[in-house]
């Protein structure tokens, strides 16, 4: 399986591992954190635009 991870220019840690990655692969988008690679959640372009608009507007800035 040929998985072009990719993180944000925000990334941050010695390692540049304090991130999540993201690829697409098979009209699936793969969501994994860096320090554990091993660990991959599967979702639809639709679920994510979804979680990103809500994140764009705020709605998870009391996690951060």
């Amino acid at each position: 399986m040929n998985i072009q991870w990719r993180k944000s220019s925000k990334s941050s840690g010695a390692e540049g591992n304090n991130c999540l990655e993201l690829a697409e692969y098979e009209g699936e988008i793969l969501l994994r954190e860096s320090d554990r690679p091993d660990v991959v959640v599967r979702t639809t372009r639709a679920k994510l635009r979804a979680f990103l608009g809500g994140a764009k507007e705020g709605e998870f800035d009391d996690l951060a």
